[in-house]
């Protein structure tokens, strides 16, 4: 009894947590504008977001598990794509498709926004998103009929190939009414045209939407990692074989984490679309790929809030931290015979390295955030009650 009222209570606090951080991102798309310094904490907040989720989508395949793909910039291209197709209204479409004649006539927010207003718009954006997220997944299931069968670093390099496969085919010009060919996909609906018109006040939701649209379909993942389904996966990455022993449908519980994370992946690259405002092939390269696995290592393979730290502090860093080393100042230091262009990468690239040395499991191993707070509570609760046996002897 007292267990479950400790974890409903740890859940309450978590919940209030979330809701105080939306609320914060909220008051910053406010307070913040884009003639501020600090207007790239914004950005930051948008492409972390979007990293984020595809970092934890990542680990649900390969930290939960056990299942090593490669694949994931594929689906977060489908995703992209698919949300762009449904999103760009019919007065721009021709503009958009220049080179070939648009197959696909259909834009949900501008049906649904004709027909119930501002909040057709949104409903249209999100079912555009719930549909980019679908088509990924659908494409999982097609790819995992032959690639599951394998494991290892056979299923990374089938994954892998799958995915630039995508990539091509996507840019096949005989796709050129869907896909646009190798021409990227624009004036859809994105995060810089997000407001709310709230009492007279226009709210902007550039920044809040994507952190929204991340912490939603994260914590839709933490609920199915600790459900039956999440402890199923964990006891196929531990064990197969006992596993299977045990009951589990090897197969389906393999494809069902496959299906999930790249359904997950797949409204990561349609909420990129919408940071980017444009959607192209050629953004998701295999780079992203490894990009996305670095932070998954870094966070700590097995660990969800693991994920989005490494996700947060790995687009921090790379898009603002470290900005100042290309353009030959630092820490208010100018040295343009010291700095060059791309220094920046190699600075980054040691501080890697050296959180890999130090953390040779990640920043969080395979534990969660509460857990890692609880443990500090528990730590310094002990030192006073060590000084008083200390003093009575």
């Amino acid at each position: 009894m007292i267990d479950k009222q400790e974890a409903k209570r740890k859940n309450l606090i978590s919940l209030a947590a979330v809701l105080a951080f939306l609320l914060l991102v909220l008051a910053l798309d406010q307070i913040i504008k884009p003639t501020s310094k600090m207007y790239m904490l914004l950005t930051v907040l948008q492409k972390g977001s979007v990293y984020a989720l595809a970092a934890v989508s990542m680990n649900l395949l390969n930290g939960f598990t056990g299942l090593f793909s490669l694949g994931h910039a594929g689906f977060m291209l489908i995703g992209a794509y698919t949300y762009a197709i449904f999103s760009i209204p019919s007065d721009a479409r021709d503009t958009v498709y220049q080179y070939f004649d648009a197959a696909v006539r259909i834009s949900f927010p501008e049906t649904l926004g004709n027909a119930l207003g501002g909040f057709g718009t949104a409903l249209g954006v999100l079912l555009s998103v719930l549909l980019a997220g679908l088509v990924a997944a659908a494409f999982a299931y097609l790819i995992g009929l032959p690639v599951l069968r394998l494991k290892s670093d056979y299923l990374a390099i089938a994954t892998l190939g799958f995915a630039e496969i995508i990539r091509a085919i996507f840019q096949w010009k005989k796709l050129g009414p869907v896909t646009n060919g190798s021409n990227l996909l624009k004036n859809f609906d994105r995060c810089s045209t997000f407001k709310l018109e709230l009492g007279g006040a226009t709210l902007s939701l550039s920044t809040f939407v994507p952190v929204l649209i991340a912490t939603v379909c994260i914590t839709i993942i933490v609920l199915l990692v600790n459900s039956t389904y999440g402890r199923a996966f964990k006891a196929i990455r531990d064990d197969e074989v006992a596993a299977e022993a045990m009951g589990i449908n090897l197969a389906r519980h393999k494809m069902l984490a496959f299906c999930t994370s790249c359904f997950f992946a797949g409204i990561s690259g349609a909420t990129m679309a919408m940071v980017l405002s444009i959607a192209q092939a050629n953004n998701f390269k295999s780079a992203m790929t490894y990009e996305i696995l670095l932070m998954v290592v870094l966070g700590g393979i097995g660990s969800i809030s693991g994920s989005v730290i490494g996700a947060m502090l790995f687009i921090s860093a790379s898009e603002w931290w470290l900005r100042g080393l290309d353009s030959g100042s630092f820490l208010g230091i100018t040295a343009p015979t010291v700095f060059r262009n791309g220094f920046r990468l190699v600075v980054f690239s040691v501080i890697i390295m050296i959180v890999v040395l130090f953390f040779r499991k990640g920043i969080m191993g395979d534990r969660e955030l509460p857990e890692v707070l609880a443990g500090l509570r528990a730590r310094r609760a002990k030192k006073p009650e060590a000084k008083e046996v200390q003093g009575n002897e």
